[in-house]
């Protein structure tokens, strides 16, 4: 028996929501770094909260690489997401 659908919407509670996204940053915060080390791939996650807060992830080993990924709130204007050629 699997697991039924459910809604995804906005968590009214404030608590709940924090609570809520607490487990699932670190969670995807854990699976950034569980796919840059079994498939040896260079990983950048950037996550902001509901506060504009900046959580992030690089795997990167060098300091040039890692200015790749430094960016802070305000740098932040939009977000493109290239498709697989």
């Amino acid at each position: 028996m699997g697991r039924g659908n459910i809604t995804i919407k906005r968590i009214d509670n404030s608590t709940s929501r924090q609570v809520t996204f607490s487990k699932r940053r670190n969670g995807l915060l854990k699976k950034a770094k569980e796919l840059a080390i079994l498939c040896d791939a260079q990983v950048g996650v950037i996550i902001f909260s509901s506060t504009n807060k900046l959580y992030g992830f690089s795997n990167s080993r060098s300091k040039e690489e890692n200015n790749q990924l430094v960016i802070s709130a305000s740098d932040v204007k939009v977000c493109v997401i290239f498709p697989y050629v």
